[in-house]
């Protein structure tokens, strides 16, 4: 995992903790806490059951065409459920994250977009106030599909990602669901989760997986803490950091518990040069991505949708020259991102607080063995 940048500093003095308090106030984008606990569908609570089944089958490589590639392979524990390397390595791969390589002869392209976190993807929509609905969560760098049971089935659908040329789009949720079904094991654990004569369905395969995502949260940063009343949670300069953060407009668009408002934004982000034509972002808005949350960026490196920038630094300096993609005039970038106010200078404070949202308690369970029988996360030694 990345170092954190640290300081020797104390904890905020009450004082200190009253300026705050009034500047924050005043802020267009409020930031808040993490909820202690999460929503769930109606028709697929979060159960330990589910969750349990929803490991093995994220961790199992026979989602994929091939059988050498699983959800874990670009979803790493090791790097906080995302990849430390700019475009993932999916069908046709071996090693893992930024050693992971194509094998030759390879006619597999990279995955087109930087791997997200799944960490607090239970989270995803939700407002400055804390409400949101999971099944109009939004997911992907284009929001193109909406709730994790959706978006869960989507990679295995992928070319690049997992179904390589196994078998046609049109056939890969079905293949592996009869790949699954002649597997004892998941027939009883899908049979005890859902019931029914027949459990091992497409709906229900996408419940599994959900309900396993879900529960990776991690809701109990410095901030977070400091956020519920531990004054001492944070450095003193992390908390000028935070105050930096709202006044020179970053949280006009990082804001509320994620530190996203979860809406398209022309950034005018360099494309990646390992792709053969430039990414257009978001349909119906071109060049469009939604807002990336800022939780846990310690672990999650390189960053952006096109996974250009390998540290945070990169990041800061892009947004005091942005836009960098030719593709992009001035006037196509978002109002917002040219009105930030000098990002790059003290960049060091805006960095000490994105550090105190940083929470290494989550699940980092590796299954020894999945029903398979093949090796969990794929080909990936």
């Amino acid at each position: 995992m990345k170092k954190l940048l640290t300081v020797a500093i104390t904890g905020m003095t009450a004082v200190a903790i009253l300026l705050y308090a009034a500047q924050e106030s005043q802020s267009q984008g409020a930031l808040s806490a993490l909820p202690k606990t999460l929503k769930a569908p109606p028709d697929n609570p979060l159960t330990a059951g589910r969750v349990a089944l929803g490991r093995l089958l994220f961790w199992d490589p026979i989602l994929s065409g091939n059988k050498d590639v699983a959800c874990a392979t670009c979803h790493h524990p090791r790097f906080g459920y995302a990849e430390n390397r700019d475009l993932s390595i999916g069908v046709n791969g071996t090693g893992l994250g930024g050693n992971r390589r194509f094998l030759s002869p390879n006619s597999i392209p990279f995955v087109k977009r930087n791997s997200q976190t799944v960490l607090n993807v239970a989270f995803n929509g939700i407002g400055q106030l804390g409400q949101y609905t999971p099944a109009d969560a939004p997911m992907f760098w284009d929001v193109r599909v909406k709730s994790l049971e959706t978006q869960a089935l989507e990679p295995i659908k992928s070319f690049e990602e997992m179904r390589g040329d196994a078998y046609p789009e049109d056939k890969a949720v079905s293949t592996v669901l009869a790949r699954l079904d002649a597997i004892p094991e998941y027939r009883s654990l899908f049979t005890e989760e859902f019931g029914g004569r027949n459990a091992v369905t497409e709906a229900n395969l996408g419940k599994a997986l959900a309900a396993f995502q879900r529960s990776l949260v991690t809701h109990n940063s410095p901030f977070d803490r400091f956020m519920r009343g531990d004054s001492n949670a944070m450095t003193r300069v992390q908390v000028q950091g935070m105050r930096r953060f709202e006044r020179i407009g970053c949280a006009n668009c990082h804001n509320g518990p994620m530190f996203s408002d979860y809406l398209p934004h022309v950034l005018g982000v360099p494309d990646n040069v390992k792709l053969p034509e430039s990414d257009p972002g978001i349909k119906d808005t071109p060049y469009a991505f939604r807002t990336a949350s800022l939780r846990n960026l310690a672990y999650t490196s390189p960053y952006m949708h096109s996974g250009v920038y390998p540290t945070l630094e990169e990041v800061i300096e892009f947004y005091d020259d942005a836009p960098e993609n030719p593709n992009i005039g001035r006037r196509q970038v978002d109002p917002l991102v040219l009105r930030l106010r000098n990002p790059d200078r003290e960049s060091d404070l805006l960095i000490e607080f994105l550090n105190a949202l940083n929470d290494d308690s989550f699940d980092k369970t590796i299954p020894a063995q999945v029903p398979s029988g093949l090796n969990p996360g794929g080909r990936i030694e």
